[in-house]
C-alpha cells in the first residue's frame, strides 16, 4: 500500500476522528488491500486510461458482472484509486495510472504480488511466528520461501517481475544519493538479472560490472545484459555470496540482499565481501538497504520487517542495527546514510 493511499484512509491528524473510529480504519488494511489487488488483477486501470467506461462496459471487458463490479469501483473511488463519475462512469487517477500495464514507473506486478497468497496468508499466521519465532510461511506453506517460488512457477514468474519492477523503481532513487564515477570495476553480489547493474553502467560508460548470483539467476541475466548492449562490459559469474566472492572490484554491491537475512547469516556475507576487498582503504562495499526511522515515525520499512519475519527471518534495519551488524566484520560506515526509504550505507575497511 502506498503512503498517498493510506492517507486517504486513516487522515494525517490525530484529532480527525475519534479514537473507535480511527481503531477500526486501521484494522480495515486487509480489505483495502484486496479490493486494489482486484482492480489490478482485472486489468481496470488499462480499460480507463484513455477515459471513462461505465460499470457495464467494464464488465463486459474483464469477465466480471456489472453489479459486484459497481461496488467495488465505489470503494475503489473512496480510497482514491479511481475517480467516480457521474452516470455510472469511472475513470483514471494518479494512483490507478500506475497500475497500468505500460506505465513507466507502474507497480501493477508489485500489487499483484502482495495480493497473492503466499504473501498475505502468512499475515493471517502472525501468532505462530510471535509464539514460536519461527517464520510463518513454512507454517501455512510447508516449505521454506526460496523453495515455494521453485516449486510454484507461476508465483515465481511473477515474484521476479515485481522484483526487477522493484529494483528499476529503487535503482534511480539510489544513483541520486551516491556517486559511481570513481569506480572501475563494480561487483554487484547476488545483483539477480542485473538490473541495477545496467543503470549504474549506462550512467557510467567508463565502467565495467561483475555480476554474481546462481546459476539460474545468471542464466535469466544473460538476455537482460544483452538487451541493455553491455554484453562486452559485464562478466557473468556464478556464485553464492556465501563463499569467494571476485577480488578484483573496487566497488562491492549489496541491494536488497542482507534484509532477507538475520544478524549471523548477514554477517557471514558481509565478512566474505571484506575478504575479496582485501587491504585495500580505497575500495568501497555499499549496502542497499532501507533504514529504518526512529521510535513513533511512520516508516513503510516498518511494515517490510514484519514481511521479512514472516517469510524467512530476514528483518529491515535502523542505522544503530546496521552500525551494529557491520561491527566485527572488518567494516565501518564511511558516510551518513539517508534516514527512511531507500538508502546507500556506504562502508570502507574498519581502521585500526
Amino acid at each position: 500500500m502506498t503512503e498517498q493511499t493510506i492517507s486517504h484512509i486513516i487522515p494525517r491528524s490525530q484529532n480527525e476522528l475519534p479514537p473507535q473510529a480511527r481503531l477500526l480504519l486501521l484494522s480495515s488494511g486487509k480489505r483495502v488491500s484486496q479490493v486494489v489487488y482486484a482492480v489490478a488483477e482485472l486489468g481496470l486501470a488499462d480499460h480507463i486510461s484513455e477515459g471513462p467506461r461505465t460499470a457495464e462496459e467494464l464488465a463486459e471487458l474483464t469477465g466480471s458482472v456489472a453489479a459486484p463490479l459497481r461496488r467495488l469501483l465505489r470503494c475503489a473511488a473512496a480510497i482514491g484509486l479511481v475517480e467516480e463519475i457521474p452516470e455510472d462512469s469511472y475513470g483514471i487517477t494518479d494512483l490507478s495510472r500506475l497500475l497500468c500495464s505500460d506505465a513507466p514507473s507502474g507497480q501493477r506486478d508489485m500489487v499483484l504480488l502482495n495480493g497473492r497468497d503466499m504473501l498475505w496468508k502468512p499475515y493471517g499466521e502472525i501468532l505462530h511466528t510471535l509464539r514460536t519465532g519461527a517464520p510463518a510461511f513454512e507454517h501455512v506453506f510447508g516449505r521454506p520461501f526460496f523453495e515455494y517460488l521453485e516449486e510454484n512457477p507461476e508465483d515465481g514468474d511473477l515474484f521476479d517481475r515485481a522484483m526487477t519492477q522493484l529494483s528499476r523503481f529503487t535503482g534511480q532513487i539510489l544513483l541520486q544519493q551516491y556517486d559511481f564515477a570513481p569506480f572501475s570495476t563494480v561487483v554487484d553480489v547476488g545483483g539477480g538479472q542485473g538490473t541495477f547493474l545496467t543503470q549504474i553502467l549506462n550512467r557510467h560508460h567508463e565502467s565495467r560490472g561483475v555480476l554474481v548470483d546462481r546459476p539460474e539467476t545468471i542464466a535469466q541475466a544473460g538476455p537482460v545484459i544483452d538487451k541493455a548492449g553491455l554484453t562486452d562490459r559485464v562478466e557473468l559469474r556464478e556464485g553464492d555470496f556465501f563463499g569467494a566472492l571476485p577480488d578484483e572490484g573496487d566497488l562491492y554491491v549489496l541491494k536488497a540482499v542482507l534484509h532477507d537475512w538475520s544478524d549471523e547469516p548477514a554477517r557471514r556475507i558481509l565478512t566474505r565481501v571484506r575478504e575479496a576487498m582485501g587491504d585495500h582503504p580505497e575500495r568501497r562495499l555499499i549496502i542497499c538497504d532501507q533504514v529504518m526511522k526512529g521510535p513513533n515515525e511512520w516508516d513503510h520499512a516498518k511494515f517490510l520487517d514484519l514481511d521479512m519475519m514472516l517469510r524467512f527471518d530476514g528483518r529491515e534495519r535502523g542505522l544503530a542495527d546496521w552500525t551494529e551488524l557491520l561491527s566485527g566484520t572488518g567494516l565501518e560506515i564511511c558516510n551518513t546514510p539517508v534516514i527512511g526509504g531507500w538508502s546507500v550505507i556506504e562502508c570502507r575497511v574498519a581502521r585500526s
